[in-house]
């Protein structure tokens, strides 16, 4: 039996798989460490994805279960031009029922428990009318 992909599928597209994979073969520091927190279903049980993509647009995590995106980022991202590429990136996730959170990379070496408190803050977040922490999340101070 051959598998179709519905038209309105826009996760795991065939055109980004080889990108996809070449990512997962080579995570930044700070990706390799949330993957040990997070792979195996180790936070509450929930499965998440490395390097998924939806659309055009490649997340660094997501947890399929939750509709949520997790996006870990380094110095580049903090320039004008990354920063308007993670807006549209954020916008087309949202269009899809999907949530994004970011946070800096040094924060998962850091602050990994603050970090998986905020995920888990928004587990669930499809059924509350707010959201428990915004799609920038910075730590305490």
């Amino acid at each position: 039996m051959t598998f179709r992909r519905s038209k309105t599928d826009v996760h795991s597209l065939p055109s980004v798989a080889k990108y996809r994979s070449k990512l997962r073969k080579s995570l930044t520091p700070a990706e390799a460490a949330f993957w040990n927190l997070v792979k195996n279903s180790k936070l509450d049980g929930r499965k998440f994805r490395r390097q998924h993509s939806i659309g055009k647009y490649i997340f660094d995590f997501y947890c399929p279960a939750e509709k949520l995106a997790v996006e870990l980022d380094g110095q580049p991202h903090f320039l004008e031009h990354p920063k308007l590429n993670d807006l549209s990136k954020r916008q087309f996730a949202e269009s899809h029922g999907i949530l994004v959170i970011r946070f800096e990379n040094k924060s998962v070496f850091e602050d990994a428990d603050w970090v998986l408190a905020v995920i888990r803050s928004n587990f669930g977040w499809k059924q509350r009318t707010t959201r428990s922490a915004e799609p920038a999340a910075t730590p305490p101070s």
